[in-house]
């Protein structure tokens, strides 16, 4: 019989997958939203396990500041703000976590600043490029999907089907690392996070890169299969530097998990950690590398 902390993770995880489908589809200020939500919930479990070590972070600064990150992101990206006062949000916002933490009554120490302008970068600037991924609409790659119907043309967008691409390779790579690590796992990956083997971690890239090469031929990228493939590989990577480095602050803070928000899961920086260094890497492959080799 199935437990009830099984039913319980595979029903939350459900919800968040189809709750994951209607807002990057919806994309716009709804995917913002969705994307700000997240953070703040996210940001407030790791602040709690900062507090747990004895640092005083900037909690209230740094949540204000990654919402304008966001807000602003997804502003540019509409035309409404120039790129320029867009990027001075990140410097800007660094300063006035560092003012915050002079004026206070008990000045802030080397670990409380650390810890909150990592805090911004972390579940700030690294999640804004998700906004950034989902607005990439201008390259009109859809165009190539030859094999569609013309009327689905009309209505897909490129930002959004590479932003389910870059999901997907990241629920490939969580997916085959749990089952091959639980099948076949006998090495030990890293003392941060035991559970975690080199035979998963090695099932989880070459999943991850099937569904890479098969999105670099979905959307006929010249070396189409061996860029995808190469993008699958780098967001495998990250993905797992994502899942230990979220690992290695709980052992620091002696926590099982970030928090219980999700069942089964534990908190929503436990459910998120994969997805947080990705979409940089997936968005600056697409500008940079794409473009060039479909010239």
């Amino acid at each position: 019989m199935v437990s009830s902390f099984s039913r319980n993770r595979l029903l939350s995880g459900l919800c968040a997958g189809v709750f994951g489908i209607l807002v990057v589809g919806l994309g716009g200020w709804w995917f913002t939203l969705a994307v700000g939500v997240i953070v703040h919930l996210a940001l407030l479990e790791f602040f709690r396990m900062a507090q747990f070590t004895g640092i005083r972070p900037a909690t209230k600064t740094t949540l204000v500041a990654c919402q304008i990150l966001l807000i602003t992101t997804q502003w540019g990206a509409d035309g409404g703000l120039p790129a320029e006062l867009t990027s001075a949000v990140l410097p800007l916002s660094g300063a006035a976590i560092c003012c915050w933490l002079l004026l206070q009554p008990v000045t802030g120490s080397i670990a409380d600043i650390a810890a909150s302008i990592f805090g911004l970068f972390y579940l700030g600037f690294l999640p804004s490029h998700w906004l950034k991924l989902r607005n990439l609409n201008e390259l009109n790659l859809v165009e190539k999907l030859n094999f569609l119907p013309e009327d689905w043309l009309g209505t897909l967008q490129f930002g959004m089907l590479i932003t389910f691409s870059a999901c997907l390779m990241i629920v490939a790579t969580d997916i085959a690392s749990f089952w091959f690590g639980s099948k076949f796992g006998r090495h030990s990956l890293s003392p941060i996070s035991p559970s975690k083997t080199i035979e998963g971690a090695i099932g989880g890239l070459v999943c991850a890169m099937m569904i890479g090469s098969f999105s670099g031929l979905l959307f006929n990228w010249k070396f189409g299969f061996l860029i995808g493939g190469l993008l699958g590989a780098l967001v495998a990577l990250f993905a797992l530097v994502g899942d230990l480095t979220e690992s290695m602050m709980k052992r620091n803070a002696g926590l099982k998990d970030s928090g219980d928000a999700l069942p089964g899961h534990g908190g929503i920086l436990d459910r998120i950690d994969s997805y947080l260094f990705t979409p940089a890497v997936v968005y600056y492959v697409v500008i940079l590398l794409i473009p060039f080799l479909n010239k």
